[in-house]
């Protein structure tokens, strides 16, 4: 089968060579996939595409002129693809669902500790030969109340990193996790009780339609004074703007990101010499508590290996007629 990689990054390119092992012809291109590179497609059977990639219902038809049939996606998250609009026009979409749910949860718990500790904060200083300790307080996490908005594979991990901490947790999602409640005392509650018991809150739940924006204002001004939060899913789930303005007026004490609501054509790339346009974006980096990683969560070699893996799967399993688990139909996935 010929595929076009959208998005082709260096350090995934061998990972996909290799588990390929010459089954399929590959093209890499470094561009992302949208309504003007959409034509970069013609004459392939199938593409695979990032979390950053567009792939809605007018890049879909266009594909679908072109004569390309599938898509597979190198994220767990599908919220940059229509699946409905997919499926109607007759394309078959399928994703990596569990390539590394651990990279995410480690990553998160990483993310919480170097902003409850300063750590980024502590390393500018002594870099400076600054060894002063009086802004660098923290917090132990030890009988701390943690809240985790999303209780599926990587939510799991975290209750189960957390509740060895220490820590008392809470959970909200649509489904409880019976496992959890009575191995690791989890209490499930609504969200806003949850952002007003929790000192720390992490965020590991799809985007969809109903989490898009969720965490504003009205459920900002809910939280303890001095509350962390922590973002590991996906960027438009929090309204920026509000974010900002609860961090600057103490209702929200920190956040840490490895998402951006807005970061399609800035993440994944090197702005140094170009410098970036959003403002909105660089005032929350410049926040001095604000802790944003550039979408790496998932970079690990474990985690790479298997979504090649699964990549070329799904692949597989379109060339030979057979049924691919991983192919999307209007199931909601489990972060």
């Amino acid at each position: 089968m010929k595929v076009l990689v959208y998005s082709a990054k260096d350090f995934e390119i061998d990972h996909l060579k290799k588990m390929n092992n010459g089954k399929h012809k590959l093209k890499f291109v470094p561009e992302t996939l949208n309504a003007t590179t959409a034509v970069m497609a013609a004459g392939y059977d199938a593409i695979c595409i990032f979390s950053n990639d567009d792939a809605s219902l007018v890049v879909l038809e266009i594909l679908w002129d072109l004569g390309v049939k599938y898509i597979t996606l190198r994220s767990t998250g599908y919220n940059n693809v229509s699946v409905k609009s997919a499926k109607r026009i007759g394309l078959k979409v399928a994703y990596a669902p569990e390539y590394s749910p651990h990279a995410i949860a480690e990553h998160a718990v990483g993310l919480a500790l170097a902003l409850n500790r300063k750590l980024i904060q502590a390393n500018v200083q002594v870099q400076q030969f600054n060894f002063l300790l009086d802004n660098l307080i923290g917090s132990e996490m030890f009988g701390k109340t943690v809240g985790i908005f999303g209780t599926g594979r990587i939510g799991s991990i975290l209750v189960k990193i957390f509740h060895a901490f220490g820590c008392k947790v809470l959970a909200t999602d649509i489904q409880r996790n019976q496992y959890l409640e009575n191995h690791y005392e989890v209490e499930y509650v609504p969200l806003e009780v949850l952002c007003q018991q929790s000192d720390i809150i992490s965020i590991n739940t799809p985007l969809t339609y109903e989490t898009h924006h969720i965490f504003k204002e009205s459920l900002f001004s809910t939280m303890k004074n001095g509350a962390l939060l922590i973002n590991t899913a996906r960027g438009g789930i929090v309204k920026t703007d509000d974010a900002i303005a609860a961090l600057k007026s103490g209702n929200l004490g920190g956040y840490a990101t490895d998402v951006y609501e807005h970061e399609r054509g800035v993440f994944f790339k090197d702005n140094g010499k170009s410098g970036i346009s959003d403002e909105l974006l660089k005032e929350l980096i410049g926040m001095s508590n604000v802790l944003l990683t550039p979408h790496q969560a998932f970079a690990t070699k474990e985690a790479l290996e298997r979504i090649a893996e699964t990549t070329i799967y799904n692949i597989d399993c379109w060339e030979e007629g057979r049924t691919c688990k991983n192919e999307l139909g209007f199931q909601t996935i489990t972060l």
